[in-house]
């Protein structure tokens, strides 16, 4: 059988959903050497990337996302394969695509968090139209999480036996290190020179950095606070807020931005924090947890949509729109050993749960169930 998975968001440079498409054709190609994949790259990703098994084949394409090509081009571009099965990894895809297909759901933010792209009610209407389009269209819907699948059905009036949860993996480079020589590299590198709690995400207003940083002042007003606060992340000149945030803030000195962390120091970071804080708004799976835990970071979080459901019992809560309460719990965090120690102890429990081998095989399990009853 013939099958397609749009990957022209392959990398992790790209996105989150870059990674997803990385890890999830890694591991699927590794278990199924049955099926012919045909996968859809852009450049410059199309020349770097070789095929590791003689049933994969990478397709040059020339339509990026969120494009008008996307609709036209692309469409023809796919087309050409007469796939038995095409997987397109986001919500986006062409709409009068009519072969079957099947989707992933990672979150449906911009419904809520529209961001500088969606401000326009033209551009609100062609998310709506695509993600509708896609949802009806699709034989099988993938959620990254519970919470994913509950809004699908809320939102979207879609069945539940149409949505399948699958959820994402840790890699496996993420892990305890004693490399203390590495740690202060990298500390002093970026200029860390004191303890510090840690964030790791695109800034955007859903993430709630501005929270994160006024529960930090609070802290630091009280004194006796000899903490840094970390935020990495590529900035976004469209969201200067979080910029004049921090600029403004009479603890600006203690406020490191590394921006874009590579994933080579990206795990040298989560073991060099004494905490891991998320007090997003919004996540459809959130790996940041995840990831700290295999580290062996503690980790504080909000109390919202899917975060819960992933980190379990191994984070301690706050309502992110409380920043008195944040502040209270990552102090409780920082101040008692024995707590920190309970946490990075359910941390590695945790973490078990989350493999992208196992996300690989129950996908790979569905595109099987599909094509089996074509």
């Amino acid at each position: 059988m013939r099958i397609g998975i749009d990957a022209r968001m392959y990398g992790k440079a790209q996105s989150g959903i870059g990674n997803y498409i990385k890890q999830l054709t890694d591991h699927i190609f590794t278990l199924d050497k049955e099926n012919d994949y045909y996968l859809f790259l852009l450049e410059p990703v199309f020349s770097e990337y070789q095929p590791t098994h003689p049933n994969v084949h990478k397709i040059k394409v020339t339509s990026h996302w969120y494009s008008l090509a996307e609709q036209t081009t692309f469409l023809w571009e796919i087309n050409k394969y007469k796939l038995d099965l095409m997987h397109f990894p986001h919500f986006n895809a062409p709409i009068f695509y009519n072969r079957p297909r099947i989707v992933t759901i990672h979150d449906i933010i911009p419904k809520f968090f529209p961001g500088h792209k969606q401000k326009s009610w033209l551009r609100k209407l062609a998310y709506e139209l695509v993600i509708k389009t896609n949802l009806r269209k699709s034989v099988k819907i993938i959620a990254s999480s519970e919470h994913t699948k509950q809004d699908l059905i809320r939102y979207f009036s879609l069945k539940p036996e149409k949505i399948e949860v699958v959820h994402l993996g840790i890699e496996s480079h993420f892990q305890n290190s004693k490399n203390y020589d590495k740690i202060k590299g990298l500390k002093d590198q970026y200029q860390i020179t004191k303890p510090f709690i840690f964030f790791l995400s695109v800034w955007r207003n859903h993430k709630n950095f501005e929270g994160l940083i006024s529960a930090f002042e609070i802290l630091k007003n009280k004194g006796n606070f000899e903490y840094q606060l970390v935020l990495g992340g590529q900035e976004d000149p469209h969201y200067q807020n979080i910029r004049q945030k921090i600029e403004h803030s009479v603890f600006k000195n203690d406020i490191i931005t590394p921006g874009f962390i590579s994933d080579d120091d990206l795990p040298l970071f989560y073991n060099a924090a004494d905490l891991v804080a998320i007090p997003s708004f919004y996540e459809g799976f959130g790996l940041i947890g995840l990831e700290a835990m295999a580290c062996g970071t503690p980790v504080v979080s909000s109390n919202t949509t899917s975060l819960p459901e992933i980190n379990g019992d191994a984070a301690l809560y706050f309502e992110p729109k409380n920043i008195e309460q944040m502040a209270k719990v990552i102090s409780s965090v920082l101040t008692n050993p024995e707590l920190k120690a309970q946490l990075v102890a359910k941390g590695y429990q945790r973490i078990i749960k989350f493999s992208w081998n196992e996300c690989a095989q129950r996908t790979l399990n569905l595109y099987r169930n599909i094509l089996n009853n074509k």
